[in-house]
């Protein structure tokens, strides 16, 4: 479990590459359960912003799940469904545009 949440991070550390954060410093809210599910409205605080891994790491905290992964629009998916797994999916430049579960 642990090594699955560090390689979505990794992945997401490559995906940002150099990019600056600019924008708001806010902090995320605190997370609303602690089962390990996912709430994709606690992590909806990310939208327009851009992709670092701090700021998955923030949302996943936010949703309560476990793991967390940022999408690029030509990014590889699976088609399982994952209750403990945040998606926040980004446009071209690594701005997140949405979340959801699965």
């Amino acid at each position: 479990m642990f090594r699955a949440s560090l390689m979505s991070l990794l992945a997401v550390a490559v995906l940002a590459g150099c990019s600056s954060t600019g924008g708001s410093s806010s902090k995320a809210p605190a997370a609303a359960n602690n089962d390990g599910r996912c709430q994709a409205r606690g992590a909806e605080f990310a939208i327009g912003k851009q992709a670092t891994p701090a700021l998955v790491e923030q949302a996943r905290k936010a949703s309560g799940s476990q793991m967390a992964h940022a999408l690029g629009p030509r990014d590889a998916m699976t088609m399982d469904y994952r209750s403990e797994r945040l998606n926040l999916h980004t446009n071209a430049q690594g701005v997140v545009t949405s979340v959801n579960c699965g």
